[in-house]
């Protein structure tokens, strides 16, 4: 079973709930998961400025944090996706694109961090934008 949980803690959603729910749940079940119960929340510059400092040292803003809350690989994935909708709206600008695609993008890439996919080195980024990119085909 999936279960998808959306939560606001900026302005108001950038995505309907049903569509954030959508999107998550499309990238999950392509990636084969039947079992997963993550939270997407939606937050601001500010917010996430303080996140960043208190989980990974930095004092500065980024696009999208994923926390996985669970660590057994073949049973259920938990875990939690925060994506910063200022930051989304300033990139959307700056690649022009909607605010909607960036958002949707940002929540694709959370989510397959939630499912160990990782951007530090070059070939992982270009491989992580591959699958934005697909499944972006699919879900937007």
């Amino acid at each position: 079973m999936i279960r998808i949980g959306v939560y606001t803690a900026a302005s108001r959603p950038p995505l309907a709930r049903e569509e954030t729910i959508r999107i998550a749940r499309r990238v999950l079940t392509r990636e084969r998961r039947r079992r997963a119960h993550i939270a997407i929340i939606y937050i601001n510059d500010r917010s996430m400025i303080r996140m960043n400092a208190a989980y990974l040292k930095r004092r500065r803003t980024t696009d999208v944090l994923s926390f996985p809350l669970s660590d057994l690989p073949d049973d259920l994935l938990e875990g939690e996706v925060y994506v910063n909708v200022d930051r989304a709206r300033r990139q959307a600008r700056r690649y022009g694109v909607t605010f909607r695609n960036e958002v949707a993008r940002l929540v694709i890439h959370g989510v397959l961090h939630l499912l160990d996919y990782d951007d530090k080195r070059e070939s992982e980024k270009r491989q992580m934008t591959r699958l934005e990119d697909a499944y972006l085909r699919i879900c937007c």
